[in-house]
C-alpha cells in the first residue's frame, strides 16, 4: 500500500470517527418503560485503522512525518493525531519539538523555543485597511496564496494605550476565543511595550502531550486559558532629535534565562575545579545537572545566570558610499527602512561567554516588499514571542522618530 493511500484513508477514518459523536435519535417516544438492561447492536463495524498493533502503527506514522516535512502536505501528521486517542499518543511521542527538528507542526509548538543551529524563517503581511499583521510560516510568499498562518495581531487604539490582539486565526480577534493566545500593549509614547502571554510555562509542558481525542479542527486550535501573565518588556530608547542613529531597542524576556543562551560555561568551583553549569531549557531556571556545580564561587554567581534574558540591537555599520547604516541580513531583507533590526543576547562581560555567542542574532526583521516582512528567529525565543516583539515595531513612536 503506498503512503498517499494511506493518508486518504486516514482522512476517511477521521471523518467516520467524528461523525460518530454527531448522531442522534430522529425521533423520542412519549410513552414511559420499564428499564431494561440493553445488548450493544452487533452490526456496529470498528474500523481497522483503530486497532492496528502498536509496532505498525509506530511506523505507519514515522513515515507519515519524515515525508510530510513541510506545509500543506505537513497537515497530514496533524490528521494522524486526530483519528483517536492512541493515534495521537504515538504522533505526539514521534513529532520532536521545534528546539530540536526546527519543524512547527501543531498549534504548541509556537510556544515552544525555535531550533538552536538554525532559525526558523516566516514572513509578515500587514493589512493598512485593517490595522492587521498575519505570520506565515516559510521564506517568502508564494505564487498560490496557499501559504501556512501561524499567528495573527489585529491594532486596537485605545485612550491611552494601543492594543495588539495575537490570534491563530486572522478572522477571530475575541479574548474569549479558543484561538487567543496573548497580546501587545504599548505605552502612550509608543516607546514601551509589554508582552502578555496567556499560557505559563508549566501549561505549556501540560498541553503538550493531551490525552483526549480532538477533531480535526480542534488540533488546530488548541483551548489555551484565560489567566495571562507578563512574558516580556519592550523599551524603545528615546531619539526625539534623531540623533542617535537607527531605532535602538531592549527586550527583557522575562520567561527566559541568560543561563539558556550560554552553552555550557565553565566556572570555577570551590575546590578549584573547573565544572559545568547546564541549563538546555528556558523553562529549567538555575538547575544544574549535579550537585557539585550547584557550589559555584562568588565572581560567577548563579544568580546572574537566572537573571532574565535581555535582547539588544546588533550594532549596526555606516555604509560611506551609500550614506546608510548597514546590516548583514544574508539576503533576507532587500529594502531600506527604519524597522529593520537584528537582536543579540546582551551578556555581561563577567560571565566570559564565548565571542560567538555575542554576535549570535537570535532574531532579525526587516522589510522586502510594500507591507511585506520577513522574520527569522531561533532557541531561545519561540514563534509567538519573536512575533510581538517584531508588531511592536510597527506602531507609532513619535518620541523615536521625531
Amino acid at each position: 500500500m503506498s503512503l498517499k493511500s494511506i493518508l486518504r484513508d486516514l482522512k476517511e477514518v477521521r471523518d467516520g470517527l467524528g461523525g460518530i459523536s454527531k448522531r442522534s435519535w430522529s425521533s423520542k417516544s412519549s410513552h414511559i418503560a420499564p428499564d431494561q438492561t440493553t445488548t450493544p447492536p452487533e452490526n456496529i463495524s470498528q474500523s481497522p485503522w483503530a486497532s492496528l498493533p502498536p509496532e505498525l502503527l509506530h511506523d505507519i506514522i514515522r513515515r507519515v512525518e519524515e515525508s510530510e516535512t513541510a506545509w500543506p502536505a505537513r497537515a497530514a501528521v496533524v490528521s494522524c493525531a486526530s483519528v483517536c486517542k492512541s493515534w495521537r499518543g504515538i504522533t505526539m511521542e514521534i513529532v520532536k519539538i521545534p528546539e530540536l527538528c526546527g519543524k512547527l507542526t501543531f498549534p504548541i509548538s509556537l510556544k515552544q523555543p525555535g531550533p538552536r543551529d538554525s532559525p526558523i524563517q516566516c514572513f509578515i503581511k500587514r493589512n493598512r485597511a485593517t490595522a492587521t499583521y498575519i505570520l506565515y510560516y516559510g521564506l517568502m510568499p508564494s505564487e498560490t496564496e496557499n501559504d501556512k498562518l501561524l499567528l495573527a495581531a489585529r491594532r486596537i487604539r485605545r485612550a491611552t494605550c494601543t492594543d495588539f490582539i495575537i490570534s491563530l486565526s486572522g478572522k477571530n480577534f475575541s479574548r474569549r476565543s479558543s484561538t487567543y493566545v496573548g497580546k501587545l500593549r504599548s505605552g502612550f509614547l509608543g516607546t514601551k511595550f509589554t508582552i502578555y502571554d496567556n499560557q505559563t510555562a508549566s501549561t505549556t509542558t501540560a498541553q503538550a502531550q493531551p490525552n483526549r481525542r480532538l477533531h480535526s479542527k480542534q488540533a488546530s486550535s488548541l483551548k489555551l486559558p484565560a489567566t495571562s501573565y507578563t512574558a516580556g518588556n519592550i523599551t524603545y530608547e528615546l531619539n526625539v532629535l534623531r540623533t542617535r542613529g537607527p531605532r535602538r531597542m531592549h527586550c527583557v524576556m522575562d520567561s527566559i534565562p541568560l543561563s539558556s543562551v550560554i552553552a555550557e560555561p565553565s566556572v570555577v568551583g570551590v575546590q578549584g575545579v573547573k565544572e559545568e553549569v547546564v541549563s538546555s531549557s528556558p523553562s529549567l531556571k538555575g538547575e544544574t545537572s549535579s550537585t557539585t556545580e550547584k557550589e559555584i564561587i562568588t565572581d560567577v554567581s548563579p544568580s546572574l545566570l537566572d537573571q532574565p534574558l535581555v535582547l539588544k540591537n546588533k550594532s549596526p555599520r555606516w555604509h560611506e558610499q551609500l550614506q546608510c547604516w548597514c546590516l548583514n541580513f544574508k539576503g533576507r531583507v532587500t529594502v531600506a527602512s527604519v524597522k529593520n533590526f537584528q537582536l543579540v543576547a546582551d551578556i555581561d562581560p563577567s560571565l566570559d561567554a564565548p565571542p560567538e555567542e555575542h554576535d549570535r542574532v537570535i532574531l532579525q526583521f526587516g522589510k522586502i516588499g510594500k507591507d511585506i516582512f520577513t522574520m527569522d528567529y531561533r532557541y531561545p525565543l519561540s514563534a509567538f514571542q519573536a512575533f510581538a516583539i517584531c508588531i511592536s515595531s510597527f506602531d507609532t513612536k513619535p518620541a523615536c522618530e521625531g
